[in-house]
């Protein structure tokens, strides 16, 4: 076990929606929260990195930080996304591996697997297989850094792991239609359909496409248990191991908004992959398993929404 009570954890990429859900649920473990704003800390430059974590010697560093987005951006800048990420796990885990600390976990992405893997996708079928074109740019950034973890292991001894978390939704998610998922994208149209009392609420394809959601909320705390707890080679799944149509996951944004519009499925738009679950079973086997239902997040998560999305949207000035 790697105890947290008392020691200085760095969270890079605090500000984000996973960063951001790790400094809350690392607040309850009596440790020294360490973090650096983007004017603070240019991730992009080993120099200051390494300076950093010489500085603020973390005994411990969760690497949540990457430059993300949607399929438009990964087409539109291919070798932002593969060179920026690439730095960022460089960086940090050189700089990790120089000044001595004991414990890094990394953070992946489900894009990690081959476009057609086997459903759901075990940790195993990493490197089986081609990739997604649209995020393959991402994607292999997040693999180098996933080996990255093992080579120091392997090479140096260190205590580096890795967890890939699938589809997350919660605070501080993105909820621009024009670059946002499909959770919160729902969820941000739901509301705008409630308050012009729409009829219909239309929704892309057919709605029979599967897909997995966690509430952020739940990925944290697994990546703190992770933290704590395994000290393996092989990278962790992190997800709920269940899955729901984009039919019921739209009827269950409805009840949460309050929408009384009737669903109304557009077939001449894309499904995209006709299921994409996770295989959670070696989180499980640890003894991890998610608490927040999906229905009780997208409940909580709508909240967040109106009290700061659209409180902040509203405002003056």
């Amino acid at each position: 076990m790697f105890e947290l009570s008392g020691k200085k954890i760095w969270v890079a990429g605090h500000r984000g929606m996973v960063g951001s859900a790790l400094m809350r649920r690392l607040a309850s473990e009596n440790c020294d929260l360490i973090a650096a704003s983007r004017s603070e800390l240019d991730l992009s430059r080993q120099r200051e990195v390494e300076t950093f974590v010489g500085d603020h010697k973390p005994d411990a560093i969760i690497i949540a930080a990457a430059k993300v987005g949607g399929i438009l951006a990964n087409s539109s800048y291919p070798a932002d996304f593969i060179f920026d990420n690439l730095q960022i796990a460089t960086n940090i885990l050189g700089a990790a591996h120089l000044h001595d600390v004991t414990k890094v976990t990394y953070l992946g992405s489900s894009c990690i697997y081959p476009k057609l893997a086997p459903q759901p996708m075990a940790e195993d079928a990493l490197l089986t297989g081609p990739l997604e074109p649209t995020n393959e740019w991402y994607a292999v950034a997040k693999i180098a850094g996933i080996k990255l973890c093992v080579a120091f292991r392997k090479q140096y001894g260190r205590d580096y792991i890795s967890c890939m978390p699938t589809n997350l939704y919660g605070p501080n998610d993105n909820f621009d239609l024009n670059s946002s998922h499909v959770l919160p994208a729902l969820i941000a149209k739901a509301h705008a359909a409630k308050i012009a009392n729409a009829k219909t609420f239309p929704i892309w394809g057919s709605g029979s496409p599967f897909r997995e959601f966690m509430h952020v909320d739940d990925c944290a705390d697994a990546i703190v248990f992770l933290t704590k707890y395994y000290s393996g080679e092989g990278h962790i799944n992190v997800g709920t191991g269940e899955e729901v149509s984009i039919r019921a996951l739209a009827e269950a944004v409805k009840g949460a908004v309050g929408l009384e519009a009737e669903l109304v499925f557009d077939a001449t738009k894309p499904d995209g992959t006709p299921r994409k679950l996770m295989d959670a079973s070696r989180l499980h086997a640890l003894g991890y398993r998610h608490k927040i239902s999906l229905q009780e997040g997208i409940a909580s998560t709508y909240e967040w929404y109106r009290e700061h999305e659209l409180a902040e949207t509203s405002s003056p000035g």
